[in-house]
């Protein structure tokens, strides 16, 4: 029986390890198809944004009722449920013909993808509950999600150079279908008899004030920051957010308790998680089109040259979490901040050589991985250790949420910043009488995509200006200088900001 059992749960954590990787590709190997997605699909910049967006959108949309519906209606069910839609989402993903359907399409794979993320810690917890077997099967699961996080990119830009981009989506449809099987044989059904009712108006104000912002920093340069349209919904967000904290502080079961930031351990770590999501994450989207766009890279070089990017995040960990214990998270956290910032700095001044290449780049990536692998570890441990054990899953959801909240701003705002400083550029660098005949945000758009096939084509103007290509290569990276001067200078504030927070405490409880 007890073998029976053992392989029972070795296929149990087999399924939900599969379920991980699957989730933590969709996020890291996608970003290395976005300039590919431009030549197949016709993508724009604002496309590319939201194919990423959107899915990271639709993870923050059911992360917190997730759990409530697990413990209600069984954790192995709702899993099922999410496997199975997981890659029905991801089968229309790679069947899409259109940005538009490839973008609806991914939020319904993010909506699955982040109820699965919840529901595999839920059914983990639940099929391993004895304290070494637990802590192996989560150490193995948080090896799992790492490996997907850190080799996605060359997983991804091998897909696409042996097979097509569809199959990046297309992939996660047989794997799901095997996750599912082994779940449905292996996983054990558990269900929380207190589970606590769902906090719908929650959901919805908090989504609506997520996507409204987003929407705000993507679209408002069509718009007009200032037109009436673009300013309804600003205000419109505002308003959601403003709603969600009333609702939160009025609901007997909040999926937000704000009380909790009162405990500095707390709201100190909660800053790592702001700062690791300010600038790391949202940035590999954009440096694959720096690896393509400024050097020229195809789409595996690039994959192999953001390695060094990644890979520092799965090395780094464990010795990020002997260093929490022996000199506190309040310190570790910040200074994981504090890395990351000067990886971007560093990353910027070896774009800026005469010669820019992936060796120029080498030593800001690594450092910018580092600083990621030195806070991500100690940050969850911080914020479930901060509260009480009853209340430790509500911490988690505040953590992931403050991730992918985070995240799906600065997908936006990096976006914003690269067009604007390819637009700075252009102003001073073009004729005036050839600047009176261009759509210049179009223009900047274009080149920030990264893929200049019939950039000349579209804006004939560029034939007789920039005949070599000298002028568009260049604004591109005053956009990338900008983009990540302000990466390195932002996550410096939260790193100080988290510094401050802490304060010189010891312990978890705030005091």
């Amino acid at each position: 029986m007890n073998n029976q059992n053992a392989r029972k749960n070795t296929m149990a954590l087999i399924a939900i390890c599969m379920a991980t990787l699957m989730f933590s590709l969709e996020i890291s190997s996608v970003p290395v198809i976005l300039p590919t997605l431009e030549e197949v699909l016709g993508a724009n910049l604002k496309d590319m944004q939201w194919i990423m967006n959107i899915y990271t959108i639709g993870c923050t949309t059911v992360l917190m009722a997730a759990g409530t519906l697990a413990d209600r209606y069984g954790r192995k069910r709702i899993l099922l449920i999410t496997l199975v839609l997981f890659g029905i989402a991801s089968l229309f993903c790679g069947l899409a013909q259109n940005t538009s359907l490839l973008i609806i399409s991914r939020f319904f794979q993010g909506v699955s993808g982040g109820a699965m993320l919840i529901c595999q810690i839920s059914a983990l917890s639940s099929q391993f509950q004895e304290g070494k077997a637990r802590s192996k099967a989560f150490g193995i699961w948080g090896i799992i999600l790492g490996l997907g996080l850190g080799f996605g990119p060359i997983i991804g830009s091998g897909i696409v150079g042996l097979l097509s981009w569809k199959w990046v989506f297309l992939i996660h449809a047989p794997i799901a279908a095997l996750a599912a099987f082994l779940v449905y044989g292996n996983v054990t059904e558990s269900k929380d008899p207190e589970a606590k009712s769902l906090d719908v108006f929650g959901i919805i104000t908090l989504s609506l004030a997520v996507f409204g912002l987003t929407y705000f920093i993507t679209q408002g340069g069509d718009l007009g920051f200032g037109s009436s349209t673009a300013i309804a919904i600003l205000m419109a967000a505002v308003l959601s957010f403003i709603i969600f904290i009333w609702v939160e502080k009025k609901n007997k079961y909040p999926m937000f308790d704000f009380s909790v930031f009162k405990i500095r351990q707390f709201s100190g770590a909660i800053f790592g998680s702001v700062g690791m999501n300010f600038s790391f994450w949202p940035f590999i989207i954009y440096l694959p089109i720096y690896f393509q766009g400024c050097l020229g890279y195809d789409v595996m070089t690039a994959g192999l040259s953001l390695l060094a990017y990644t890979l520092p995040t799965l090395i780094i960990p464990p010795l990020a979490e002997r260093l929490s214990h022996r000199y506190r998270p309040g310190i570790i956290i910040p200074l994981g901040l504090f890395t990351i910032g000067l990886g971007f700095l560093v990353m910027r001044y070896g774009s800026l050589v005469q010669n820019p290449g992936w060796q120029s780049m080498l030593p800001g990536s690594i450092l910018a991985g580092i600083g990621l692998g030195l806070t991500n570890t100690p940050v969850t441990n911080t914020t479930t250790a901060a509260v009480s054990s009853n209340r430790a899953g509500m911490a988690s959801g505040i953590d992931m949420s403050a991730r992918l909240i985070t995240l799906a701003i600065n997908i936006a705002l990096m976006g914003f910043i690269l067009v604007e400083g390819i637009v700075a550029y252009l102003k001073t660098a073009m004729p005036a009488g050839v600047l009176q005949n261009l759509s210049l945000h179009a223009l900047a758009e274009k080149i920030a995509s990264g893929s200049f096939s019939n950039l000349k084509h579209n804006f004939s103007q560029l034939a007789a200006t920039d005949p070599s290509g000298t002028m568009v290569h260049a604004a591109l990276l005053q956009g990338f200088d900008w983009v990540m001067l302000y990466g390195g200078i932002g996550v410096w504030v939260l790193a100080l900001a988290s510094f401050i927070t802490f304060g010189k405490g010891k312990g978890v409880s705030g005091k």
